[in-house]
């Protein structure tokens, strides 16, 4: 019983966080203007907006193919961590807090990700 309530929170917290960098990834390099003021309200012009959305949409990718493969999703996880601690800095560092939230939940469904991943293994 236990292991399918895990399996159902790592698929929930896995569902929401392909929505938030999908979305978040694809707005930065279709460049909606929304995302690009926000952007450049943190001090990052469009160049650097677009990598990092390039960057944030390769992360998406991973997640999608690790629907088949658990090593590839967790590599992604991993790749995508620094984004949301990046981003909620970021606000945080500028007073966003509409945006703030949304970085903070991307930081813990992480971390939520990788302890509920049966595969995934942490030593120190």
């Amino acid at each position: 019983m236990m292991e399918k309530i895990t399996s159902v929170v790592h698929w929930l917290c896995y569902s929401y966080y392909l929505y938030l960098f999908g979305y978040a990834g694809l707005f930065k390099v279709l460049q909606k203007p929304k995302m690009m003021t926000s952007m450049l309200s943190l001090g990052f012009d469009k160049t650097w907006t677009i990598w990092i959305g390039i960057a944030e949409t390769i992360g998406v990718v991973g997640l999608l193919a690790g629907v088949w493969n658990h090593q590839i999703k967790n590599a992604a996880v991993l790749f995508l961590f620094p984004f949301a601690v990046g981003a909620l800095i970021a606000h945080f560092a500028h007073s966003e807090y509409k945006h703030f939230y949304n970085a903070l939940i991307a930081c813990i469904l992480s971390l939520c990700l990788l302890l509920t991943e049966k595969h995934f293994k942490l030593f120190l």
